[in-house]
């Protein structure tokens, strides 16, 4: 009988070492206050004390890419999703007034690609860069048989930390103003929907992009999703910030009441910022409804903050470089929390 290995199952064991040797500097890069020891052990330790925490609170959210990793796979535009990851996780961090302190990541293939994995990797670095958090470990799992060639999942963990007199939301009154944070573009959310516009329109990836000069289809769409933390956590700490949201799946009606305090009403007007031309085309092409669009993607909006003077926080926020619009307010309303959108028209005609 002829000796097996597990190579011989599919599993390189070495491709893996490989892996961590080319991702060790990546993580050594994003370290941070509080971080003890690096990638190679069993678990990641970390110090809240080192981190300057008195009476902490740990946050934590886990999140993936979504369907947006079919278009990464089928383009070979692997670069980008790793920031994806690292976004939806620590905007989901922030607006609990936590800073994100460490992440770990999970990557699953069929058959392990080095660079592919690399460059994944290396995005999830770089978007840890970007929030300020430490990269301190993850896994790597090649599993023969559970993926096609070329295929892989994503799945993200972080934790972060906030003072407990400084968690959000908190003191969300009437008469408050309602601030937005442009988006990049379509984020991580409603790419089943992107996906099916694009096959019914006949279009392919390739394609020259009607809504982005200069790129194809692919490469616009893949435009990796803001990271709003450095800014809010900046507004948060500067005493002007009483509620954040993070404009994911469902959309600004959907996520903004998750903030929102009984007996208030979030009134929203979206003639006050521009719909970015990607939606306006999703919108055409695949002849979608204003309400749809609110409900399945951003729409322009990445970020929405509740704040008492408006125009401090502008200052401060776009002195931080984001787009900022005003887009609504706060209004005493019997009852649970709840949105009301005044919709302009020609937004999905």
């Amino acid at each position: 009988m002829t000796r097996m290995t597990y190579r011989d199952a599919g599993v390189d064991i070495d491709a893996g070492d490989a892996l961590v040797d080319r991702i060790k500097p990546l993580a050594k890069a994003t370290t941070r206050p509080g971080v003890m020891g690096g990638l190679g052990g069993f678990a990641a330790l970390f110090d809240l004390k080192a981190a300057g925490f008195v009476d902490p609170i740990l946050v934590s959210a886990t999140d993936g890419v979504g369907t947006k990793l079919r278009i990464a796979i089928d383009t070979r535009l692997h670069d980008g999703v790793g920031i994806d990851l690292v976004a939806m996780c620590v905007n989901d961090l922030v607006v609990q007034g936590a800073a994100p302190l460490f992440f770990l990541d999970y990557f699953a293939t069929g058959k392990l690609s080095v660079e592919d994995a690399a460059r994944v990797i290396a995005g999830i670095a770089r978007g840890c860069e970007i929030a300020g958090c430490a990269l301190v470990g993850g896994e790597t799992a090649e599993m023969p048989g559970m993926y096609h060639d070329g295929d892989y999942d994503l799945a993200g963990f972080a934790v972060g930390a906030a003072e407990r007199d400084a968690l959000l939301p908190r003191d969300v009154l009437p008469g408050d103003t309602i601030l937005g944070l442009a988006s990049s573009g379509v984020h991580s959310n409603g790419f089943s929907l992107v996906r099916r516009i694009v096959a019914g329109g006949n279009a392919g990836w390739k394609d020259p992009a009607p809504f982005a000069t200069g790129k194809n289809l692919g490469e616009a769409l893949m435009a990796p999703t803001r990271i709003y933390v450095r800014s809010v956590l900046a507004l948060h700490q500067a005493g002007l910030l009483h509620a954040a949201a993070h404009i994911t799946g469902g959309g600004l009606p959907g996520n903004l009441p998750r903030v929102l305090p009984p007996n208030t009403r979030a009134v929203i007007d979206a003639t006050c910022w521009p719909l970015p031309p990607v939606f306006t085309w999703l919108a055409r092409t695949g002849d979608v409804s204003g309400e749809e669009m609110l409900r399945v993607f951003n729409c322009g909006i990445g970020m929405v903050l509740v704040v008492r003077d408006a125009e401090k926080a502008t200052a401060l926020l776009t002195e931080l470089g984001e787009t900022v619009y005003e887009i609504g307010h706060i209004d005493a309303h019997e009852g649970t929390a709840e949105v009301t959108i005044d919709l302009p028209n020609g937004w999905s005609r």
